[in-house]
């Protein structure tokens, strides 16, 4: 395993993240694992040198915090291990048990903790952005949450780059703890974060930390293979991808990987991987296959001219993912 620090700041993260919102209840989605079937998968990224574990208040309805902490418990020590997670979904059904406002952020840390049976997270993130928010209250908020111990770092996620640039300069202006992570939508069928966001994150020294890196399982699949069950039930996978632009970058990551000799994941996660400014993309797995290949990713080496035959054939997006 490699590891990186996270951005400029001093903590060290594996250059995988494993993350959990596979694991919680098939309740929430029909592909998420149960407890006992994504336990094996959470002890195995550790054996294989992964530190990093990334996952939301709203995974499975908190579920997947509970998953994960109990795993990490059993399988770990608190402090070798760096747990990320976030909160801005609603989490019940009041108009306060959501978003970025100072009550919302203070109660959802604490309901995090206690879903996770941990006293800090190494890193807590704002899910999405909150207009409805004054900035300087979501601020203030989560400097509070870091001054109190209850987070080490905190991070954001997708976003427009202006909106993060703003974030960080009010930070800044006001003394209080900045943004370290942009975890933001990035991936072979969605490039659109090259014209601004990651410009600004290796700029301004923010770890990126992709989520999506194989595009919810669209890259891993070649054109005419046959759908699975994540496909098939994943409406918010069949809102960012499946255009004929989207399989073109398909076909191209299908033809450099039987070249190769490795799998269509192997090579979408290693093109990622050699972006300058990706410090960990986070990965999802619900077999141990997944698992394997996505750490094996690590030692394929693409040439120049390999990477350009991946790229190729993208075309511009609206914006995704954002909302």
């Amino acid at each position: 395993m490699q590891y990186v620090n996270m951005g400029h700041c001093g903590l060290k993260v594996s250059r995988l993240c494993l993350g959990a919102m596979s694991y919680g209840s098939p309740d929430a989605k029909a592909w998420i694992l149960r407890e006992e079937d994504g336990r094996p998968i959470i002890r195995r990224a550790l054996e294989l040198g992964i530190n990093f574990f990334d996952t939301a208040d709203m995974y499975s309805g908190g579920e997947s915090e509970r998953v994960l902490g109990r795993a990490l418990r059993d399988f770990a020590r608190r402090e070798e291990v760096v747990v990320a997670t976030k909160a801005f979904y609603p989490m019940g059904p009041g108009p306060n048990q959501r978003g970025l406002s100072r009550k919302h952020l203070l109660s959802a840390i604490d309901a995090s903790l206690t879903r996770l049976g941990m006293d800090y997270v190494d890193l807590y993130q704002i899910h999405r952005w909150d207009d409805e928010t004054p900035l300087e209250e979501t601020l203030e908020a989560l400097n509070d949450i870091v001054r109190a111990g209850k987070a080490r770092y905190i991070g954001a996620s997708s976003m427009y780059a202006w909106q993060f640039q703003k974030a960080l300069m009010t930070a800044e202006k006001h003394g209080w703890a900045r943004f370290v992570t942009m975890q933001n939508h990035y991936n072979l069928a969605y490039r659109e974060e090259e014209r601004e966001m990651l410009p600004l994150c290796r700029a301004e020294g923010v770890a990126v930390l992709p989520w999506s890196p194989l595009a919810r399982g669209f890259l891993t699949r070649s054109r005419h293979k046959a759908a699975t069950l994540r496909s098939d039930s994943d409406a918010f996978g069949h809102e960012l991808y499946y255009t004929e632009d989207d399989y073109r970058v398909v076909d191209a990551v299908t033809e450099l990987a039987q070249h190769r000799g490795v799998s269509q994941a192997q090579v979408a996660l290693s093109w990622l991987l050699h972006q300058h400014g990706v410090t960990a993309p986070i990965v999802g797995a619900t077999r141990m296959s997944h698992l394997e290949q996505a750490v094996q990713a690590l030692d394929v080496m693409l040439a120049d001219e390999e990477c350009a035959l991946l790229e190729s054939p993208y075309r511009p997006h609206r914006v995704l993912g954002h909302a």
